[in-house]
């Protein structure tokens, strides 16, 4: 049982009409089991993939990188680490459908004491968003969904800020998923750059689904 974190590039091949993940870097993720029976610290693999991001950042200082990850990556940390970044990493992943978001923090008023806020009011869940029949859903078709080819779906999108506890405060955008022909639960995915549009959101998801035909494929060789 050896786990690894992986990096992979997503590239559309024209002539194949489907897009391929290529891994290009990989570092192996012990166990916290594994490392309490050798004494050592555990490193979570959010920290690792957090190592291996800078690593590509430093490589591609200029370029923009969109990073896919399931829902394991969807730390408050990681994802706070990445936007702050001088040329910021744009991170997508999943997001939970009952995560705690909040209004953006009001603006200090002239001569206010005490720490800034971190966020405002809280927000209804997504899970009550999804549910309101006010909310506006938008047709959205997915070249690639989950590899059955073109799909249609519903969308809706609003910014946010996600926050627990302790942790960070991180504004995203959030999108909410829904199969109009209920064949797939409704679900939400979040992403850093809150100026990316909620449908190329989803497109660029969608492809992290070739990362698991390329594990499957690893295996089967």
């Amino acid at each position: 049982g050896l786990r690894w974190v992986c990096v992979m590039l997503l590239v559309e091949i024209p002539w194949a009409s489907r897009v391929w993940a290529l891994p290009f870097l990989s570092v192996l993720a012990p166990s916290e089991r594994y490392a309490a029976k050798r004494g050592r610290r555990h490193k979570k693999i959010t920290e690792w993939a957090w190592q291996l991001l800078l690593v590509v950042r430093r490589w591609y200082p200029q370029r923009q990188i969109v990073a896919v990850a399931d829902r394991a990556y969807a730390s408050l940390k990681l994802l706070d680490r990445c936007r702050k970044l001088s040329d910021p990493i744009t991170f997508i992943t999943r997001l939970r459908l009952d995560a705690a978001l909040y209004e953006p923090a009001p603006p200090r008023r002239p001569g206010q004491l005490g720490r800034p806020r971190l966020k405002g009011e809280r927000l209804p869940n997504l899970s009550v968003v999804a549910q309101d029949p006010t909310t506006l859903w938008k047709p959205t078709t997915i070249a690639n969904w989950y590899g059955s080819g073109e799909r249609t779906v519903e969308i809706a999108s609003q910014t946010a800020v996600w926050y627990s506890t302790g942790l960070f405060a991180v504004p995203i955008s959030w999108v909410l998923i829904r199969d109009p022909d209920g064949g797939v639960k409704t679900q939400a995915l979040l992403c850093t750059d809150l100026k990316a549009d909620p449908r190329k959101i989803v497109g660029w998801f969608g492809r992290r689904w070739q990362l698991d035909v390329t594990f499957q494929g690893g295996r089967s060789d």
